[in-house]
């Protein structure tokens, strides 16, 4: 191997345990090891910008910029909140049944918008809900986060590296979901299966807690009606 390539290596492993260890912000590593990358030499700009093999793909960069500017939009409605009072009274205040709801919400809405976002607003509407019911909060957190991954994997848009993915292959919406989508529903019930054999004997029913649940009006959750069904019909 050349100086170049060693040199290649080492900003690389740098940068990546900068990224693990998180000494400093994510994107200062990436960005601070790209630029040192190209201060060496070890590629130009034309290969780092503009080239179709290995420069950046800008059809990943602003399909996702679109769908987080679609999802901070939606936040600002409290559609979140609202699915999470919803579950919540559907569930009549039983954990478990609670818990399959969000799970399935949580896999469904990834699979629409940026999983990792997705979970970043559900989070905090499960620690309320949660805290109503005083059950504990990290069963449900965990199953959330496991969930966000499998229904993600379901579209094309679902997770940046299935974006990447279809854009290098030239897969469309389509051949991504009719591949992945019904996998994704199999491994969707044996997860709730799981979830039931992990969690389901942890969860304590309280009567009085759940009758506040529902007691609660989802509808109250929703902030703005007419940027809802604006999101909606941009999301559609």
């Amino acid at each position: 191997m050349s100086v170049l390539s060693w040199v290649s290596v080492a900003v690389f492993l740098a940068a990546y345990a900068l990224i693990a260890t998180e000494r400093i912000h994510r994107v200062a590593a990436a960005l601070g090891g790209a630029g040192v990358m190209l201060a060496v030499h070890a590629t130009g700009a034309e290969a780092a910008f503009f080239s179709e093999h290995s420069g950046i793909d800008w059809n990943v960069i602003f399909l996702l910029l679109g769908m987080m500017i679609i999802v901070g939009v939606l936040k600002r409605t409290g559609v979140f909140e609202y699915l999470a009072i919803w579950a919540a009274k559907r569930a009549r205040g039983r954990p478990f049944r609670l818990m399959v709801l969000l799970v399935l919400i949580t896999a469904g809405a990834s699979a629409l918008l940026d999983n990792v976002t997705t979970v970043l607003l559900i989070a905090p509407v499960t620690f309320l809900v949660c805290e109503r019911l005083a059950v504990n909060p990290v069963p449900f957190l965990i199953a959330e986060a496991m969930a966000s991954n499998i229904g993600g994997a379901a579209t094309l848009v679902g997770d940046p590296p299935n974006i990447i993915i279809a854009s290098r292959a030239g897969l469309s919406f389509n051949d991504f979901l009719i591949h992945m989508a019904p996998m994704v529903i199999v491994l969707m019930a044996v997860f709730v299966g799981l979830c039931r054999l992990m969690f389901g004997r942890s969860f304590r029913y309280d009567p009085e807690r759940a009758a506040s649940i529902m007691a609660l009006d989802e509808r109250e959750a929703i902030a703005d009606r007419r940027l809802l069904w604006q999101s909606l019909a941009v999301l559609a």
